[in-house]
C-alpha cells in the first residue's frame, strides 16, 4: 500500500490586510532573515499567551485590573513560568490571585510544553531513537535542551496503555495464529544479555491481522508458553485451529495441554532456513527445489514419499539435512488438507513479515537497550505503528474461511 502523504498548507492570497500586518511586523522586529521570524513569532505568542491568561483572570475575578471591587479576592503579582513551543522556548508572566484559585486554561498550572513535543518524542522513539539521539535532534530542531530522564518520563506515559492493550478482551475464535521470536541485547544489573520477544499475530475470522500477544522473555519451556496461552484463555480466547510457529523449545506440549483440539504446524519457511544453513552454497539452489516437492505435495502420503526421495538424494553428502523433517513430521503435515491457496497462507511468513521487518530495525538502532522496560516501550511503539496500515482483510479470504469451516466443523462461527 502506498504511502499517504502528508498534507501540505497552502498559504492562502496575499490580502491588503495581511500586507499592512506583515508590514508592521518587519518594521516592529526588524525582520532580515527567517531566524529573525522565528524570534518574532516567538515573541508574539509569549505575548498573545500573556494577553489571553490576564482575560481569564478578569474572568475569573469578575472585574477588570483598574476597577475597584469589595471582593476578598484580588491579583497579587505574575510569577515567571518557562514554556516551550515549536518556535522555541520562551517566559511567560502568569498572573497570581490572593487566594491562590486562579488555574489559566490557556497554558495549564502545571503544563510546560504547547508544541507537542510529546508525540514527537514518541514517534521518534518509536524509530528506534536513544534517549540521546532524540534529545539532541530536539535541541537541534526547536532549540531547547531536553533531557533523556525527561524523554523517558514522557516515553513512561505509554506504560499504562501497554499494560491495557496487553490485557484487552479478544475474540472467542481464531483460524490461525502466528508465534515468532526476535532476539534484543539488554542492559540488566550491569550485565548486557539476549532477551527474546515473543510475538504472536492472529487471523481473525473476518481475515483481519492483529498482534494478540506480545511479551518479553528469556527461557523457552513448556512452563513459560503455557503460562502465555492461558493467559490468552483468561482474555477469552476459546479456540484456535491452527498454531504455526517455529520449533520453540515446549510449545508443542503447551498447546496440547491449553487448546487439546489445535493443530500445530512447524512454520515451513523456517525448516527450509535450517535445513539450508549447513548445505554448501552450490547445491542451494537445487536442494532448495528438491524441498520444495514436499510440501507441495498434494497430499501427505505424496509428501512422505517425496520426503523419502529427498532425504534419498542428499543423504550421503548431508546425512543429518532431513532429520528435523522426519523427527518434527506430525507438525509438517496438517498444511496437506488445505488448498494449495491455503496452504501457501499457513506456511508463508507473509503475515508477520511486517512486524519481523520493524523489529529488526529496531536492532540495527540500538545496539543494547537499558533495560527491558526500554524494549517493551520500543516494541510496543513498532507494533502499533505496523498495524495501523493492516486496514485490509485478507486476500480471498471468503474461500480461505470456507475450507477452515469444513475442516474444523462445529468450531468455526457460522
Amino acid at each position: 500500500m502506498a504511502r499517504k502523504k502528508k498534507d501540505v498548507y497552502h498559504v492562502g492570497p496575499m490580502t491588503e490586510g495581511k500586507k499592512n500586518i506583515i508590514a508592521a511586523l518587519m518594521d516592529e522586529y526588524e525582520i532580515e532573515t527567517a531566524d529573525d521570524i522565528q524570534e518574532a513569532l516567538k515573541d508574539l505568542l509569549g505575548g498573545t499567551i500573556k494577553s489571553m491568561m490576564e482575560a481569564e483572570m478578569t474572568d475569573h475575578l469578575g472585574y477588570e485590573k483598574s476597577e475597584r471591587s469589595d471582593s476578598d479576592n484580588y491579583r497579587n503579582g505574575t510569577k515567571p513560568k518557562t514554556v516551550r513551543s515549536k518556535y522555541g522556548e520562551f517566559e511567560v508572566d502568569v498572573p497570581k490571585d490572593r487566594n491562590g484559585t486562579f488555574e489559566p486554561q490557556v497554558v495549564k498550572n502545571r503544563q510546560k510544553d504547547i508544541s507537542g513535543i510529546d508525540d514527537k518524542i514518541i514517534s521518534m522513539y518509536a524509530r528506534g531513537l536513544t534517549t540521546r539521539q532524540i534529545s539532541e535532534q530536539i535541541e537541534e530542531i526547536y532549540g531547547f535542551e531536553c533531557s533523556e530522564s525527561f524523554i523517558s518520563d514522557v516515553t513512561d506515559k505509554i506504560l499504562k496503555d501497554i499494560e491495557e492493550w496487553q490485557h484487552r478482551p479478544l475474540d472467542s475464535v481464531y483460524p490461525i495464529v502466528f508465534i515468532d521470536a526476535c532476539h534484543f541485547s539488554v542492559r540488566d544489573n550491569g550485565l548486557v544479555r539476549k532477551l527474546a520477544a515473543y510475538v504472536m499475530l492472529a487471523i481473525d475470522c473476518e481475515g483481519n491481522k492483529d498482534i494478540i500477544s506480545l511479551s518479553i522473555g528469556e527461557n523457552e519451556s513448556a512452563k513459560y508458553w503455557l503460562g502465555v496461552l492461558n493467559e490468552l484463555k483468561n482474555r477469552g480466547v476459546r479456540d484456535i485451529m491452527i498454531v504455526c510457529a517455529d520449533g520453540l523449545s515446549g510449545i508443542k506440549e503447551a498447546i496440547a495441554s491449553a487448546f487439546p483440539k489445535t493443530e500445530y504446524q512447524r512454520c515451513i519457511v523456517h525448516m527450509v532456513r535450517n535445513t539450508l544453513k549447513h548445505v554448501y552454497y552450490k547445491d542451494m539452489k537445487a536442494f532448495a527445489a528438491d524441498l520444495k516437492t514436499i510440501y507441495l505435495a498434494d497430499s501427505e502420503k505424496t509428501g512422505r514419499a517425496a520426503l523419502d526421495k529427498v532425504n534419498e538424494v542428499w543423504a550421503e553428502k548431508y546425512p543429518y539435512a532431513m532429520k528435523r523433517w522426519y523427527d518434527n513430521w506430525d507438525a509438517v503435515c496438517p498444511i496437506f488438507k488445505f488448498s494449495m491457496q491455503t496452504r501457501k497462507l499457513i506456511y508463508t511468513t507473509n503475515a508477520i513479515e511486517s512486524v519481523n521487518s520493524a523489529y529488526k530495525k529496531l536492532n540495527r538502532q540500538r545496539s543494547v537497550f537499558p533495560n527491558p522496560t526500554a524494549l517493551l516501550k520500543s516494541l510496543y511503539l513498532s507494533t502499533m505503528e505496523v498495524t495501523k496500515k493492516w486496514t485490509q482483510s485478507i486476500r480471498n479470504w471468503g474461500s480461505v474461511y470456507s475450507e477452515f469451516c469444513i475442516m474444523y466443523e462445529g468450531r468455526m462461527p457460522d
